[in-house]
């Protein structure tokens, strides 16, 4: 086998992305494969590596990401060995992988491992025409098997029914909430979309959904009948939650939209502690503490994640109309409180979003700076610029504040200068968001805070 090096690490991960389909490089609809056989044969040939230990299960449209990351964090706590897998990552492709063991800092994938996994399988993803999201999958069901933790929290990639991560058989079986999102894969409905994420439940497992719609109780009801236990945490008061505000103001993860998951954590937490294997040590207050320091203790980004301070510049990866919908909320009552004195707005769109359902959403106070990030699935900047205005003079919006900017640097340099320029003025200075696409996020992280990363 080929001897490590950094050079040939970062070719092998070149090398995945340009030869596995991912949505890094194409459309969700040639990067998703549905279909647990081939991931099956994988795991199989990697001698099922997702049977050595015990799992969580976590779908939903959005806060999946947040409640995989607060259950981790509180199950490391209780003293288990904890293996984190979620997707996307924000800078570094090991951040999909993570292990927490009690409060030792969260270890991410060691570079080493994931080259000799990647070069040792190599004909064997060939052979089995496999996708990116399933070799890494399968390199994180391998990792957290060797390492022997006790429990992992697996978040879906997509859906859940066909999901790759539907090979496991988990102890709880998680979905957050369910939007418009990925329609023309996943169903142009909420309640077909509730039916893809009701794929992962499994008999006698127990089931608990965070958030349900009118059109989406009935489906998930319907998918746990005679399969499996259900309950709701938007109808429960669990452990903790008359405490919910103290906690709120400690939480690291700062979006007002983290409400619902906490809920929907502390709720889990209630369903796993009659299970004596997840019991309780007894000490609810490093509990709290480890869902108030969830992003420091599993190294957690993108959510409403400050970074910057003059300007203050937040970053957040929603990008589908009902996680937009809470972010643009929020900052619209940052305004309105006098939180801060007017607001940039840095965005950009994968070209398969609702932008029609985005637009009214849009703060119309924001000076907006619209931008297009290094993916090809990106909405070109003067494309986006050119429908908004369109959009602001169909709808009397008036006159809009927009600047465009060919790439991320340029759009946030552009912010800067207009902060700047405010606070010459006398002027408050303005608060700078940077949403709409993980992407965007992504390359605002590495700008900004490019030694963040270990």
């Amino acid at each position: 086998m080929d001897t490590f090096s950094e050079e040939k690490y970062n070719n092998i991960i070149q090398s995945i992305y340009s030869r596995f389909p991912s949505v890094q490089k194409v459309s969700f609809s040639e990067a998703y494969k549905p279909g647990l056989e081939r991931m099956e044969r994988f795991s199989a040939a990697l001698g099922d590596p997702h049977r050595r230990f015990r799992s969580i299960h976590v779908a939903g449209t959005n806060g999946k990401g947040s409640v995989a990351n607060m259950l981790a964090s509180v199950l490391a706590a209780r003293g288990l060995k904890v293996g984190l897998y979620t997707s996307p990552h924000i800078i570094d492709f090991r951040e999909r992988m993570r292990i927490k063991d009690g409060d030792k800092p969260a270890e991410l994938i060691p570079k080493e491992y994931a080259f000799s996994f990647l070069c040792g399988n190599g004909p064997l993803m060939d052979g089995l025409d496999l996708s990116f999201f399933e070799i890494t999958t399968g390199l994180a069901f391998k990792w957290f098997a060797d390492k022997g933790v006790d429990v992992a929290v697996v978040e879906v990639g997509l859906g859940g029914r066909l999901d790759s991560t539907n090979i496991i058989t988990p102890d709880l079986s998680v979905v957050t909430s369910i939007a418009l999102d990925h329609c023309a894969l996943l169903g142009s409905t909420l309640g077909e979309i509730a039916s893809e994420k009701a794929g992962i439940f499994k008999r006698g497992v127990p089931a608990l959904v965070g958030e349900y719609l009118p059109q989406t109780r009935p489906v998930f009801e319907a998918a746990a009948a005679d399969l499996c236990p259900l309950s709701f945490a938007q109808d429960s008061e669990p452990a903790f939650w008359d405490r919910r505000k103290s906690i709120l103001r400690k939480m690291d993860l700062r979006g007002k939209y983290q409400e619902k998951n906490l809920r929907t954590v502390l709720a889990a937490l209630d369903i796993l502690s009659g299970m004596p294997f997840y019991a309780s040590a007894g000490q609810p207050e490093a509990e709290i503490q480890a869902i108030c320091n969830t992003a420091a203790r599993m190294d957690f980004h993108g959510r409403w994640e400050r970074l910057s301070h003059h300007p203050a510049v937040i970053a957040d990866i929603g990008h589908n109309p009902a996680a937009l919908e809470e972010n643009f909320s929020q900052l619209k009552s940052l305004l309105s409180e006098g939180d801060c004195s007017s607001l940039i707005i840095v965005y950009a769109v994968m070209s398969d979003k609702d932008l029609d359902g985005i637009m009214p959403l849009m703060p119309r106070e924001a000076t907006y700076i619209f931008t297009n990030p290094k993916i090809a699935r990106a909405l070109p900047e003067k494309e986006l610029t050119a429908r908004y205005l369109d959009f602001c003079a169909r709808t009397g919006r008036g006159k809009a504040r927009v600047y465009d900017a060919a790439d991320v640097k340029s759009a946030l340099s552009i912010a800067f200068s207009l902060a700047k320029a405010a606070e010459r003025e006398g002027a408050p200075e303005p608060l700078v968001f940077v949403g709409g696409s993980t992407y965007l996020v992504s390359e605002a992280v590495a700008i900004l805070r490019p030694k963040r990363r270990r």
